[in-house]
């Protein structure tokens, strides 16, 4: 165990060039006091190692000592990177040693190299728990993905929730693909925002710079963003009929009423009508929600909010006819 923690500490020492004991025991998880017996230790084997204190300090090597990584080009190096869901390794117990391993292969990698392959975690972030939704047409995710790489300031049109458009300068930070769905983070003003890429209408690519917020974390916040978003979204469930053009509008909105599950149309209904399952935040809301399209849209389930959507389309015919004989 201590000899590959030797390894480990050698491995960040040529990929990190100095590193504070602090940091050291924090990733590899034991106290200060084993990181300056296992410096003690490397010195004695002959690692040109040394300390050096105040603001800055920290250990490093002398001398390098590293093995030169062939036969992959920068493409292929980014891809080891960016396939690793952490979630997912977490589960099987492999997260530590995938740590472990993309050390290993950061240290034996050319200098010029590395810089991509450390980038493309702050660049791209994978998040395989899905959002429960289908799969979307993204024309435009290699130009937001171009921007990423070349950190250049974007000019977006974009749609949002409610169909308004909008057009935002905004300097993208990454991209996260959400189960099927894929999300731009970006930020307006040093703020940064998610963006589905879907919605994305227009792209232009600016000779601007981007500008990177100071220590962002695309992982954490996409974590904290999504954690948010989670604790926001609609618990009343209703079953409804709709009419087959209408899926794509609601499958859009999402934010006050989600599609949960979509079911294929019905070859016994000439009309050719969906049934979805949806989450609405409640009962009130769901009932406005169905009423705003008309006759497009049933209610099946629950029953109360059937009788509610009745009750409430008699109520406004009963208010037009007063109307009209008041008019008459």
């Amino acid at each position: 165990m201590r000899a590959d923690r030797l390894l480990s500490i050698l491995l960040l020492l040529q990929v990190r060039h100095r590193i504070t004991a602090g940091e050291l025991a924090r990733r590899l998880e034991v106290s200060e006091r084993t990181i300056h017996r296992d410096m003690q230790a490397l010195g004695m084997a002959g690692i040109p190692i040394t300390a050096e204190r105040g603001t800055g300090g920290g250990w490093r090597l002398l001398a390098e000592y590293r093995t030169n990584l062939t036969g992959l080009n920068e493409a292929e190096i980014q891809a080891l990177f960016l396939t690793r869901p952490p979630r997912v390794l977490a589960d099987l117990g492999l997260d530590k040693a995938a740590e472990a391993g993309l050390i290993k292969l950061l240290a034996a990698m050319p200098s010029v190299s590395r810089r991509g392959a450390e980038d493309v975690r702050q660049r791209i972030h994978m998040d395989v728990s899905g959002w429960g939704q289908s799969e979307e047409a993204v024309p435009h995710l290699l130009a937001l993905q171009d921007a990423v790489w070349q950190e250049r300031r974007l000019r977006l049109r974009y749609e949002r929730g409610d169909g308004a458009t909008v057009e935002r300068v905004v300097d993208p930070l990454g991209l996260v693909a959400k189960g099927r769905l894929w999300y731009l983070v970006a930020a307006v003003e040093g703020e940064p925002r998610s963006y589905r890429v879907s919605r994305v209408r227009e792209v232009t690519l600016l000779d601007e710079p981007c500008v990177r917020p100071p220590d962002f974390d695309l992982a954490a916040f996409w974590e904290r963003s999504a954690a948010s978003f989670t604790a926001n979204l609609p618990r009343y469930p209703a079953t409804v009929r709709v009419e087959a053009d209408l899926v794509p509008h609601l499958r859009a909105i999402g934010r006050y009423a989600r599609i949960a599950r979509e079911y294929p149309p019905d070859p016994a209904d000439p009309n050719g009508w969906v049934r979805l399952d949806m989450l609405f935040e409640g009962e009130h809301n769901a009932c406005e929600y169905v009423l705003g399209f008309g006759p497009r849209i049933e209610v099946l389930q629950p029953l109360a909010l059937r009788e509610q959507v009745i009750r409430a389309a008699e109520g406004i015919i009963a208010r037009y006819a007063t109307t009209t004989s008041a008019s008459g």
